[in-house]
């Protein structure tokens, strides 16, 4: 690997990364201060000369992020990777060049799958296979769309390989998860086929910061993941949503009574965590927390409520209802157990398939330092963010049905069932039944709902009244109007 220096693309790359939609820092000043190569993947005197980089981004405030830019230099355009354009220049050893995001490459990235089914390893770059896969695979990719953070190739309908777009240094959780989940036979979970490493000289670049040296005195960064394709599969907000419409059409009948109701396959997938869960808690093992970790839990919860209220004004008038859900978790006595979870669960990072329920996506908020995400966790944190994803679906329709009172009442009598069916399907499965942790739920509920309230003032103005509602719902504002 090359020491990290000055990006001669730099300006180029500026550019292209604001345009995207995996770049965490659009809307801020920055500049591309650096990079780190690696070792091509194509051979000699080819066209396209392919590798994987890594540039790093200094904002002006001095923060610093790492972004992977597995990279296509062709000797003459490209007409049909011009969207995917970085720029021209002159590369060392290579000559002068025009630059492309290599993930819109079919030709690219066909190195990309055979370094994994191959197991090559090279100068700070290693490549893994589990046992069993499939080593002759051969298909051309597709980019797919929709994701923010990460950029996901299909290969054809057997395989997905995501692509960790910002970098920190450590072991991705998604990978640890689905290494453990997929050697055990878990059946809720897309198999892992394979994943891609990178690793450096600590005292050569500390462009990628983030953890303690690995035991050969390198930094280590997991790179991508490569798992099963899911083809029968539809996400779990899309198959909510359509129950909702199903009801929604039908305004004059109750939840229970459509064709399209969800409650059964709420129940299900509680069912499904609860079965993922009690893996999680074999595999990582448990721990408990006293009321020193509570405290700590319920104060961390507390500065982020204090945050939202500088960020949302709109909150200040519920805020003092809103702690006391924190209070009154600090002040349980009884050990709670903590374990591996999914830090990040919603009707989104859930599959319907015909043989069941998948959970996808198991690297937590990818906003969050390595550490937390990998931190173990009350595990009816997963819950509460399921349950919070039922109110979501139920409401996202509601704009279409602006001051319905019938039709917005079915919109909470859906989410109700859903939640209840959801929890029941978890207490079958689990040692603990939801319905019975008032203070566990409220609390973990009530972070969720500040964490949506910040991220949609700032990326969804329009779906800010979704968690303001549950806001006003967990500070009890809700009963005191109808009281008044």
């Amino acid at each position: 690997m090359a020491p990290t220096d000055a990006h001669p693309l730099g300006a180029h790359l500026r550019t292209y990364l604001t345009h995207q939609r995996w770049f965490a820092g659009k809307g801020r000043e920055f500049e591309v201060t650096g990079r780190r190569v690696f070792p091509w993947l194509s051979e000699s005197g080819a066209d396209p000369a392919v590798r994987i980089e890594l540039a790093r981004v200094t904002y002006d405030d001095g923060h610093e992020e790492t972004y992977q830019l597995p990279m296509a230099y062709y000797s003459t355009p490209q007409d049909h990777l011009a969207h995917a354009l970085i720029g021209a220049g002159v590369e060392a050893s290579v000559g002068p060049v025009l630059a492309y995001d290599a993930l819109h490459d079919r030709v690219a990235t066909r190195y990309l799958l055979r370094g994994i089914l191959d197991e090559r390893s090279l100068d700070g770059l290693r490549f893994h296979c589990m046992e069993g896969v499939d080593r002759d695979l051969d298909l051309p990719s597709l980019l797919m769309t929709g994701e923010q953070s990460n950029s996901s190739l299909a290969y054809g309908d057997v395989a997905i390989l995501k692509v960790f777009r910002r970098i920190a240094a450590g072991r991705n959780p998604d990978i640890e998860v689905h290494r453990e989940l997929t050697k055990a036979g878990v059946g809720h979970i897309a198999e892992l086929f394979g994943w891609i490493e990178a690793s450096w000289d600590e005292a050569a670049d500390d462009s990628v910061g983030g953890a303690d040296l690995g035991a050969d005195g390198h930094r280590h960064a997991d790179l991508a993941m490569l798992q099963k394709f899911l083809r029968t599969a539809t996400d779990g907000w899309t198959l909510a949503l359509t129950s909702v419409r199903d009801l929604y059409a039908e305004a004059d009948l109750h939840a229970d009574e459509v064709g399209g109701d969800f409650a059964a396959e709420s129940h299900r997938l509680g069912a499904a965590v609860a079965d993922v869960h009690r893996h999680l808690a074999e595999l990582f093992g448990t721990r408990e927390w006293g009321q020193k970790e509570l405290t700590a839990a319920a104060g961390a919860m507390q500065q982020r409520l204090d945050a939202a209220v500088d960020a949302v004004p709109d909150i200040e008038p519920y805020a003092d209802q809103l702690r006391l859900a924190f209070d009154e978790l600090a002040s349980l006595t009884e050990p709670v157990a903590v374990q591996r979870v999914h830090g990040d669960l919603h009707l989104g990072q859930t599959l319907r398939t015909v043989l069941g329920w998948k959970l996808i996506d198991f690297e937590g908020e990818p906003a969050k330092p390595l550490a937390e995400r990998e931190a173990r966790d009350v595990p009816l944190r997963d819950v509460a963010g399921m349950l919070r994803s039922f109110d979501y679906a139920a409401a996202n329709l509601l704009t279409d049905h602006p001051g319905d009172a019938q039709i917005a009442y079915r919109a909470r009598e859906w989410a109700q069932r859903n939640r209840a069916a959801f929890s029941a399907g978890y207490a079958e499965v689990a040692d603990l039944d939801p319905r019975e942790q008032s203070v566990l739920m409220r609390a973990y509920e009530t972070d969720k709902a500040i964490y949506e309230v910040v991220y949609e003032a700032r990326n969804r103005p329009s779906w800010l009244p979704i968690p303001m509602a549950a806001v006003r719902r967990l500070a009890g504002a809700d009963e005191q109007e109808v009281d008044q």
